[in-house]
């Protein structure tokens, strides 16, 4: 579990440098330039992911904390499949979705830490998903905060093409996940918890 702890705090720890040390970064760019930053940076986050799987993989088969109900599984599929249009809509441009959403990429994040939370009872999976929930809320405090005092601006509408992409795309992964990627990279079959 001390494996896991450790992936979570490096990992979201680095997710809210700018939350918590904010001119981290903008000094970091001044000395070792943009592109330095941005290696080193994803570097860092290559790093911790695998650190945070492996400490997940490691702690994962514990003695539950609470059963949920079989039906919780039903929700969480349902849940997934508006946090994969979120995902997919955060990596277009805006549209309806992206707009109304702000900050689609941290919702898909929430919305999937929150569907987790509802399925799975074990100690390190409370832990990981309770964690990313936690970041998803801080993160999208701290935009909202930034984006009053003018630091960063929403992404403006272009099209609502995107939303139907959004949505096409988002079931389509929904249901290549719910299929068999859920339980390949995982382990677990989603329909069969």
């Amino acid at each position: 579990m001390s494996l896991l702890i450790l992936g979570i705090v490096l990992f979201l720890g680095i997710h809210l440098i700018r939350v918590l040390v904010p001119g981290f970064r903008s000094s970091m760019v001044s000395k070792i330039g943009e592109p330095g930053w941005k290696i080193g940076y994803s570097i860092a986050s290559i790093v911790t992911l695998i650190l945070l799987i492996y400490g997940f993989g490691r702690a994962r088969d514990q003695t539950p904390i609470w059963s949920p109900p079989i039906w919780m599984s039903h929700i969480t599929i349902l849940l997934m499949l508006f946090a994969l249009i979120c995902l997919v809509a955060s990596l277009l441009p805006a549209g309806h979705i992206a707009v109304r959403a702000k900050h689609p990429m941290v919702l898909s994040v929430k919305i999937w830490a929150l569907a987790h939370l509802l399925s799975n009872g074990d100690g390190a999976a409370i832990l990981l998903f309770a964690a990313f929930l936690a970041w998803g809320v801080i993160l999208r405090i701290s935009f909202k905060r930034r984006e009053r005092a003018g630091e960063i601006s929403l992404r403006p509408f272009v099209s609502a093409k995107y939303d139907l992409y959004a949505i096409i795309i988002g079931i389509v992964v929904w249901g290549l996940i719910i299929w068999k990627l859920h339980e390949w990279i995982i382990g677990v079959s989603p329909l069969v918890m």
